[in-house]
């Protein structure tokens, strides 16, 4: 065989053998890209997930702008703030006389009814923004009696720097009920629980 003929065929194949690795790599460079970046969506859901509950007390119409983390000793972390701030008994009685009436509730029965701030005063929710307000039993397990000693306990947990304010209102808003059954009587460890849900990660 002609020896230049052979250099020619080689040099060919060495060429589409280089070409065949290119496009190879190419796609492996595409896959992986393509890999990263559905990682990267995965992970950025699951952080919006666990924030979910956080950002719903970020609600402004809901919130008193005088409250805030760093103003937490000057607010609600006095005893006599929430008294300071809340409107006179007989104004709140006329917003709670309307929300009877925008529920179909007979008055007959408004004594069974609570007043209620989604976030309360003393986690530095407005007094008297009517986004704020609504109308809970006074009863049960979901009634305001039970979401009064939570407000409480939720208070103490910032007041004494063992829980953010922000963390505090997103259970407060968030289901409520169930995270405070995942409280112990003392506790502020809120690692694990799912402020929106109530539930820790361990439960389905």
């Amino acid at each position: 065989m002609n020896q230049g003929k052979a250099g020619r065929r080689g040099g060919s194949l060495r060429s589409r053998q280089f070409h065949i690795l290119r496009a190879l790599k190419g796609a492996y460079d595409s896959r992986a890209a393509w890999v990263l970046r559905l990682g990267a969506v995965v992970v950025f859901g699951a952080l919006a997930g666990l924030r979910t509950g956080e950002a719903a007390a970020q609600d402004a119409t809901m919130l008193d702008e005088r409250v805030t983390q760093q103003s937490i000793a000057d607010t609600i972390c006095r005893p006599d703030y929430a008294d300071a701030v809340s409107p006179p008994f007989d104004v709140m009685m006329q917003h709670k006389a309307h929300l009877l009436a925008e529920r179909g509730i007979d008055t007959d029965a408004g004594a069974d009814y609570a007043i209620d701030r989604r976030v309360p005063v003393l986690l530095g929710g407005s007094p008297d923004a009517p986004a704020n307000l609504d109308l809970l039993p006074w009863a049960g397990t979901s009634g305001e009696r039970r979401k009064a000693r939570f407000v409480v306990h939720l208070k103490r947990c910032v007041c004494e720097g063992k829980m953010s304010l922000s963390v505090a209102q997103a259970a407060i808003v968030g289901n409520w009920s169930a995270a405070y059954a995942g409280f112990g009587r003392d506790s502020c460890d809120v690692s694990g629980l799912n402020v929106a849900t109530g539930t820790r990660d361990s439960e389905p």
